[in-house]
C-alpha cells in the first residue's frame, strides 16, 4: 500500500469550460491515526457528474468547494483502516471520496455505505448509484408517467438519460430520446429499445418533436436546458409534466442561461414543471435499488459505463461531459478493484 495520498485540489473558480489550470495536483502522507468513527479508504472508481461543475463554481444545494480543497466527488473505495463499528479492512463502500487516491470518511447522508453483495464497483456508481436513483425518482415520482404516454428525455445517451428512457419503457411508455451523433442514437434505439431518437447535432429538434409527438409530450425529462427545453415546452401535451434534472447546456456558459422563452406555454397547457434533488429521496433509496436490481436481473434494463483510466486525467474526464464525448456513465478508474 502506498503511504502517499495524491489529489486534485481546486485552484480557481472556473470561467467557461473548465481548464487544467483550475486545479492543482497535491501529494501528502496518509494520516497516521484515525479519529473515532472514521475509516481510511483507497479509491477505486470515481463518479463524474455534471453537478461537479456547479460545486466548484458556486454555492448551490451544497456549499461550493473552497479554493485549496480536494474536488468533491462520490466514489467506490476499499476500506484500509477503520475505527467505525461495522466497517472492516477490505470492505467495499460508497462515499464522498473526492478527487484523491485515499480519503478519510465519516458517517453522513452521503456515506459510507457498504456495497450490496454481488454489486460490482462500477455498477455501484452507475445504475445503483446516484444517477440510477436520479432517473428512478425523477421519472416516477416527479414525472408520474402513465402507460401509453409519450416520454421525451434529453441527454438520453448520458448516465441518467438512458436509465430514464429504459425505466419509461418498463412502465409501458413510448420513449423519444434526444442525443448527439449517429452512434449514440443507434445505441439508444437498437440496443436500449427507444421508440425514436433525435440527433440534435444534425436535426431540427423542435421540428422533429412535432413530427414524432403529434399528440404532444406527456413527460419531458430535462438534462440540458436552453433551446432544447424551449423546444419541448412548445410541444407539451395538455397537463404535461416537465422534470428539471439538470441544465448541462448552460453550466459552462459565461453569459448565463439561454432560455427558455416560452414558459407561458405551461399556462396554456395547464402543465407542471418541477425540479428535484435525489438526496430528497434518501430514505427510499432501498426501494429504488430493489426495483433496479430486479429489472437488471431480468434483462429489462442495461448499464453502460465509460471509463477514463487514472486520477491524473480527472479534469479531462469532467470536460468529456460537456463536449458530449461520453456514452453512458462517466467514471474514473483510480485503482484496481
Amino acid at each position: 500500500m502506498t503511504e502517499v495520498n495524491r489529489s486534485w485540489r481546486l485552484a480557481a473558480r472556473p470561467e467557461g469550460m473548465i481548464k487544467d489550470s483550475d486545479f492543482t495536483w497535491h501529494e501528502e502522507p496518509l494520516p497516521a491515526e484515525l479519529g473515532p468513527g472514521q475509516i481510511l479508504v483507497e479509491t477505486l472508481y470515481l463518479s463524474v457528474d455534471p453537478t461537479q461543475r456547479i460545486w466548484i463554481e458556486r454555492d448551490s444545494y451544497l456549499p461550493a468547494v473552497a479554493i485549496g480543497e480536494v474536488v468533491r466527488a462520490g466514489g467506490v473505495a476499499r476500506v484500509l483502516r477503520s475505527s467505525l463499528p461495522g466497517f472492516s479492512p477490505g470492505d467495499l463502500v460508497f462515499g464522498m471520496t473526492g478527487w484523491q487516491t485515499h480519503a478519510v470518511i465519516e458517517p453522513s447522508i452521503r456515506g459510507p455505505r457498504k456495497l450490496p453483495e454481488g454489486v460490482s464497483p462500477t455498477m455501484a456508481v452507475s445504475l445503483f448509484g446516484l444517477t440510477g436513483l436520479t432517473a428512478y425518482f425523477g421519472l416516477l415520482d416527479v414525472g408520474q408517467p402513465k402507460e401509453g404516454e409519450t416520454v421525451v428525455v434529453s441527454g438520453a445517451a448520458g448516465a441518467t438519460g438512458n436509465a430514464v428512457g429504459q425505466i419509461a419503457k418498463i412502465k409501458g411508455c413510448r420513449v423519444v430520446g434526444i442525443a448527439g451523433g449517429p452512434q449514440k442514437c443507434a445505441w439508444l434505439k437498437d440496443d436500449l429499445g427507444f421508440d425514436a431518437v433525435i440527433d440534435y447535432k444534425s436535426e431540427d429538434v423542435a421540428k422533429r418533436l412535432g413530427e414524432l409527438c403529434p399528440n404532444g409530450i406527456d413527460v419531458y425529462f430535462d438534462n440540458v436546458g436552453g433551446s432544447i427545453l424551449e423546444a419541448a415546452l412548445s410541444h407539451l401535451a395538455m397537463r404535461g409534466r416537465v422534470v428539471l434534472c439538470g441544465s448541462i447546456g448552460d453550466y459552462n456558459n459565461a453569459t448565463g442561461s439561454t432560455g427558455p422563452r416560452n414558459l407561458m406555454n405551461l399556462v396554456m397547457k395547464r402543465g407542471r414543471m418541477e425540479g428535484f434533488l435525489v438526496s430528497d429521496y434518501a430514505a427510499r433509496f432501498g426501494e429504488a435499488i430493489g426495483d433496479l436490481a430486479r429489472w437488471a436481473a431480468e434483462g429489462r434494463i442495461k448499464d453502460r459505463v465509460d471509463v477514463v483510466e487514472g486520477l491524473e486525467n480527472a479534469p479531462a474526464a469532467l470536460r468529456r461531459l460537456f463536449t458530449g464525448a461520453n456514452t453512458g456513465k462517466q467514471l474514473i478508474k483510480v485503482a484496481a478493484g
